[in-house]
Parts: structure tokens; C-alpha cells; sequence
């Protein structure tokens, strides 16, 4: 199937519940997969289209919360909302700092689910193009010679070729030299472009004089 269609995944161990749930989801035009268990999830390629995971508390095997963590070592991005019919606060909160959509309890109102449903594929959408300008950014800093991205940590804290120069001990002209190729590599026009791509890619500015 089509990765551009919009799923949403259930994980719970009560199969009644689960159906129901699922029937409810597909009823307002969401295409839906189901799973018992937290393990048969995770043996699921990750789906690279738009959409949640729909996910139960208490399960045998992984729970909920363990599975939210080990999705998070594998750097899915997708996002979370727990239904569940044992809430406690402390489970709750800590679901929502490790970066949970929401924390239901059953039975869920059919219009709070579906606005909670809405508001994790608005994120995962906001997640998903963060994480496409991230790896666009690091890609082309990569492309840079290691001279390149020393100097163009150098460049983003705004000083002039001549500081650089100072900082490096090399000719200014070779600083002027290297920001034309900077600028040409990573298709930027201006300083601030080059910020931009920096605070993207999580690269910080340079900070300690290197020695000389």
C-alpha cells in the first residue's frame, strides 16, 4: 500500500476492545492496523507515511510506556496517544514528558479521541518535516571539506573574514576563499542562511580559539 495513505495503528491486548476501537477509527476514513502485543508492533516496518499509534498501558510482555522508549531509541517519530483503562498520574505524566499526544482513559468520548487523533498527525506531520530539514541540513554541511566546516563554525558567530583569519592563523584572503566555496556548497546567500542551517543541523558555533 501506498505510503502517502493515513494510518493508524492499534496496539492492545483486548481483542474486543481493539476491534471496536479499530471499526470506530475506520468509520471516519482512516485506514487501520491492529496488534495484540507491543512486540508484534515492533516487528512491523516502520510505516513512513501520516500517521499514530494508538496505544494500551498495561500489556502482557511490553508495555506501553516500554514500548514508547524503545521507539524512541529507534528514532520513530511516530506519534502517541494512550488509551488505557488503568491511568495513574505518574504513569500519565511521565508518558507526556517522553513526548506523548495525549493520555486517555476508557471509555474514550468518540469526539475527544477523534480531536486527540488529529492533533498526533498534526505533529507527526510537524516531526516528520523538522526531520527531513535536519537530515537536508546535515547533508550538506557533510558535503564541506573538514577546513570548510571549521571555518564555516567560524562564520555563523558572525565575525568578519579578518577575525577568522586572526582566529586561525591564516591569510584572510584563504577565509574569503573558503566562505565563497561555503556559501556555493550549501546554496546560502547570506550569513543568517548559514545560521539557519547550523541551528538545523545542531551544529553550534565555534567557541575557543584554536591554537595556532
Amino acid at each position: 500500500m501506498s505510503e502517502t495513505v493515513t494510518k493508524i495503528f492499534i496496539v492492545d491486548d483486548d481483542a474486543t476492545f481493539c476491534k471496536s476501537l479499530a471499526r470506530l477509527v475506520q468509520s471516519i476514513g482512516f485506514d487501520v492496523e491492529t496488534f495484540a502485543s507491543a512486540q508484534e508492533f515492533l516487528e512491523r516496518e516502520a510505516y513512513q507515511g501520516p500517521c499514530c499509534l494508538l496505544l494500551d498501558v498495561r500489556m502482557p510482555g511490553l508495555t506501553g510506556p516500554e514500548l514508547q522508549q524503545e521507539l524512541a531509541k529507534r528514532n520513530n517519530l511516530i506519534p502517541i496517544v494512550f488509551l488505557t483503562g488503568h491511568g495513574d498520574v505518574p504513569t500519565g505524566i511521565k508518558a507526556m514528558k517522553d513526548g506523548a499526544i495525549d493520555f486517555l482513559l476508557k471509555p474514550v468520548a468518540e469526539k475527544n479521541l477523534f480531536e486527540t487523533i488529529d492533533r498526533a498527525l498534526d505533529k507527526g506531520a510537524y516531526l516528520k518535516r523538522k526531520h527531513e530539514e535536519t537530515e537536508e541540513a546535515k547533508t550538506l554541511i557533510e558535503s564541506l571539506t573538514e577546513r570548510e566546516r571549521e571555518v564555516f563554525r567560524w562564520i555563523i558567530t558572525g565575525m568578519l573574514n579578518k577575525q577568522i583569519a586572526w582566529s586561525l592563523g591564516i591569510t584572510e584572503r584563504t577565509i574569503k576563499a573558503h566562505r565563497a566555496q561555503i556559501m556555493h556548497k550549501l546554496n546560502a546567500v547570506s550569513v543568517a542562511g548559514l545560521i539557519r542551517l547550523a541551528e538545523k543541523a545542531g551544529i553550534s558555533p565555534a567557541q575557543d580559539t584554536p591554537h595556532i
